[in-house]
């Protein structure tokens, strides 16, 4: 029985993904950009680019384990950035999550950029009309966009198969690196006689940190996720495990199964296939990589709408930011966010898609270090998974150190350039209750 002026009862909103479908969204917004070309960018490393990527694997999964922890610990935490709050006050927790959403926004421009780039074998001039590059880039964010405008059930179906898709090659070539060990066909490059070295591995484990961005995924879409402190955690190690191991036995095999001239061709994967199976497959393989990165793009989509809807819930962003339709769907964070994504791949639209996709891939990984060493430091503040937590802190900020002082100096003036809209934004709207936020057809 209600009253006349009783509240109006708060709408359940649909928690539409569970284990396979965050397994996927972890899984599949690491699988991303950046394997295809790392074994051209490690070529030069050899072993020591093993020993990278124990150190990047090591460090991912310790901060995974922790952002697990923080989860069952702060189980009404929606995302790293409020847990982050939770541990050091608001406005850590808003400067954190801003910088995570500015990263989210520059991922998606340069993983737009790399479905492009990995399609120009098969479709040239996109490459060679830069107008042409970056209108199909754009067309791909919006259609990306219009995707998630459907709901988190439509993005999470679409992310288990490209999952599925994005393995393929990665099948391909550890069955080809199987075959040819086996079989005796292969020559792997020689251990340097002199052993490893500290500047190549740091390098080389900088270099590995691109591709394995997105642990966090699960955690960062917690509102739409069934059971999330017991499926958020599992999704997380999982995906980050299974992710870890993949890029290990591929891209090192590539990178030492291949004489140095291929290995380091724009194609890596192509080149690979080509030696040990057969030249034709080159352009499926081209074909994969840009299935791979859309896969990517969808999950990040996803994520781009969810963090300033949280943001703007807990009254960090203007309150318009988090309304939502009858769905759950942050519309308006969604449309904004590709907005500002569009915005920065026309500003930098004269630099060519290489130049576009390693300006932003940099500044990306940078801005999301800040939000991992936060997560770590909170461990910490909280004495959960504090083994996990120190090795999180130490790995942080060796890789921001390693990311050079110019991009993760830039990644902070961004950071701190959202303080002065988190405080027009407490001052001017009070924290609204969460049933103030679900309205139909909110656009």
């Amino acid at each position: 029985m209600t009253t006349p002026n009783a509240p109006a009862p708060i709408p359940r909103v649909a928690r539409p993904l569970g284990l396979a479908a965050c397994i996927a969204l972890v899984m599949g917004n690491m699988i991303g950009s950046g394997v295809f070309l790392l074994p051209a960018a490690l070529a030069p490393y050899g072993w020591n680019a093993v020993a990278g990527w124990a150190i990047t694997i090591s460090g991912a999964l310790a901060l995974a384990w922790v952002i697990a922890r923080l989860t069952v610990r702060l189980p009404d935490a929606k995302g790293p950035p409020a847990m982050i709050a939770a541990a050091f006050g608001p406005v850590a927790g808003f400067a954190l999550g801003w910088s995570y959403w500015v990263s989210i926004i520059t991922a998606n421009t340069t993983i737009a950029v790399a479905v492009v780039a990995n399609l120009t074998p098969i479709v040239p001039l996109l490459g060679q009309v830069p107008a042409l590059g970056v209108g199909a880039t754009l067309a791909i964010l919006w259609a990306t966009t219009a995707l998630n405008l459907r709901g988190a059930q439509a993005a999470g179906s679409l992310q288990l198969v490209t999952v599925i898709l994005k393995l393929v090659p990665m099948v391909v070539v550890v069955v080809l690196i199987v075959v040819a060990l086996s079989s005796g066909s292969a020559v792997v490059a020689p251990f340097p006689r002199e052993g490893l070295t500290l500047p190549a591995v740091t390098a080389s484990a900088a270099l590995t940190l691109w591709a394995l961005l997105g642990f966090e995924s699960a955690s960062a879409a917690a509102d739409k996720v069934a059971d999330p402190t017991r499926t958020i955690p599992r999704a997380t190690i999982i995906g980050t495990a299974a992710t870890g191991a993949i890029y290990l036995f591929v891209c090192s095999g590539i990178a030492l199964m291949l004489p140095m001239a291929e290995a380091a061709s724009a194609s890596p994967f192509a080149a690979f296939v080509t030696r040990y199976w057969a030249p034709g497959p080159a352009n499926l393989i081209a074909l994969f990589a840009s299935i791979s990165c859309l896969g990517a793009l969808n999950g990040w989509t996803l994520l781009q709408g969810e963090v300033p809807l949280a943001m703007a819930r807990n009254g960090e962003l203007p309150v318009w930011l988090g309304k939502t339709d009858a769905r759950g769907t942050p519309v308006r964070a969604l449309i904004v966010s590709t907005v500002f994504a569009s915005l920065l791949l026309i500003a930098n639209s004269l630099n060519g898609l290489v130049a576009i996709f390693t300006a932003m891939a940099l500044l990306s990984t940078s801005a999301t270090l800040w939000l991992y060493l936060g997560c770590a430091a909170a461990a910490l503040r909280f004495r959960v998974a504090i083994p996990a937590g120190v090795l999180g802190v130490a790995y942080a900020l060796w890789t921001l150190w390693g990311a050079g002082l110019s991009v993760s100096g830039l990644s902070l003036v961004l950071m701190l350039a959202g303080l002065p809209l988190y405080w027009w934004a407490r001052r001017g709207a009070k924290r609204l209750p969460p049933a103030q936020f679900a309205e139909d057809a909110a656009v």
